[in-house]
């Protein structure tokens, strides 16, 4: 499978000087006949996104996550083999859309003709028309899991003051902990680069709760399999969203293709093989309420 880095973010590209590149010219993502004419389904996941998609310090070019098995499912359903990429995450959506799906990176990265982990979302679907967001494949949430220092997981989180928190820096599990409850948390706050990181720190002894998305909470207690790190089961008080949907994007001209995934994945979905991808990662398959 194939890797490159691609989509820097809007602050490193001015940093950086490269205002005066010229913008890459606009490349087209394959509807289904043309996937199928060239054989190859070409899908473009998130960098360091466990447990979605991520590659081994060790094996950097053996991609592995749900999103990365998903694809190869829907590739193999299609009859066309897999040309998987990573890209890295820009400052918001609209900038990882515009370099995966409809456009192209400026380092070279061409569109893809399907990308993974994107929010369904009405506002996002449009403010980005240049795209379509569909096929929504999972519901996501946030949670908490705490380690041996912390017995009741399920007091309310006011309480955890004075126990050592973790979460993903400038993510909404960091912003919830650090200005929630008056701040009263914001002092024993330590960020880590990923949600998944941030949950392991509870099996180093780093983090005694740790707060990251219901996916990495579970993924991450399901590496570790240590029997004295447990999730929360109570909803976080005062956390700033309910949860959201999970879906796919394609060009708007690609809605051939579109569709085509939007029955594979009703089918998958049906007959259980969306529960054994997730269940391979520690994950429990939660439906899409949009689906």
């Amino acid at each position: 499978m194939g890797k490159q880095a691609t989509g820097i973010g809007r602050r490193a590209f001015l940093a950086g000087g490269l205002v005066a590149l010229a913008a890459p010219m606009p490349l087209s993502a394959a509807p289904l006949a043309k996937v199928r004419e060239l054989g190859t389904l070409r899908v473009a996941v998130y960098k360091h996104n466990r447990p979605w998609s991520w590659a081994e310090p060790d094996n950097s070019t053996n991609l592995r996550g749900i999103d990365v098995d998903l694809a190869g499912a829907i590739a193999r359903t299609l009859g066309v083999k897999l040309d998987i990429e990573e890209f890295t995450a820009g400052d918001d959506m609209a900038t990882d859309l515009r370099n995966a799906v409809w456009r192209g990176g400026l380092l070279g990265f061409k569109p893809a003709d399907i990308m993974m982990h994107v929010p369904f979302d009405r506002q996002l679907m449009v403010e980005n028309d240049q795209c379509a967001i569909l096929a929504p494949y999972y519901r996501e949430s946030f949670a908490a899991a705490c380690g041996p220092e912390q017995n009741d997981c399920d007091v309310p989180a006011p309480q955890y003051r004075g126990r050592r928190m973790a979460a993903a820096v400038a993510t909404i599990p960091d912003i919830y902990l650090l200005s929630s409850f008056g701040g009263t948390l914001r002092s024993s706050v330590t960020h880590f680069n990923t949600g998944h990181d941030a949950v392991l720190a509870l099996g180093t002894g780093q983090a005694d709760v740790a707060v990251a998305t219901k996916a990495e909470v579970e993924a991450a207690i399901f590496d570790m399999k240590n029997p004295a790190i447990h999730p929360r089961k109570r909803a976080l008080e005062a956390m700033m969203s309910p949860g959201w949907d999970i879906g796919m994007a394609v060009k708007e001209n690609s809605r051939s293709l579109g569709d085509a995934v939007e029955g594979i994945i009703g089918k998958m979905s049906a007959d259980g093989q969306m529960k054994a991808i997730f269940g391979a990662y520690g994950v429990e398959w939660r439906p899409a309420l949009s689906a």
